[in-house]
């Protein structure tokens, strides 16, 4: 007489609830959150200087910015500053249009010798 089991499923009793796995990927995304910069006026001054000087002359310009723990880059060239709002907008590689509040930028860099 032959045994029928089912196999590797036995083991893996608690891996069936999406709400098991949701709750792993959840804490699994909370490991890699890092806390937000704490950038001085100087370095607030020359990254709105950097961001002028690319608007006024139309260079590349790398913003990298943070968001709920996580840091993202955008390129691209910077469209307007908008002082009411405190955003800045800028026209990515791919011709999207972006917006940024001034309070999420962490990081700017110019890319050499990219001009319009």
């Amino acid at each position: 007489m032959r045994i029928r089991d089912r196999g590797k499923m036995k083991f893996m009793p608690a891996h069936f609830m999406p709400e098991h796995r949701a709750l792993l990927r959840e804490l699994a995304r909370d490991d890699l959150r890092q806390p937000r910069p704490m950038l001085d006026e100087y370095e607030i001054q020359e990254m709105e200087n950097e961001i002028c000087r690319a608007m006024e002359y139309t260079y590349l310009v790398q913003i990298t910015k943070w968001d709920d723990g996580f840091t993202y880059e955008e390129k691209g060239h910077v469209h307007y500053l908008d002082p009411i709002r405190k955003e800045v907008r800028m026209v990515t590689d791919d011709g999207s249009a972006v917006s940024m509040k001034f309070k999420d930028i962490v990081a700017v860099e110019m890319i050499e010798g990219h001009g319009k």
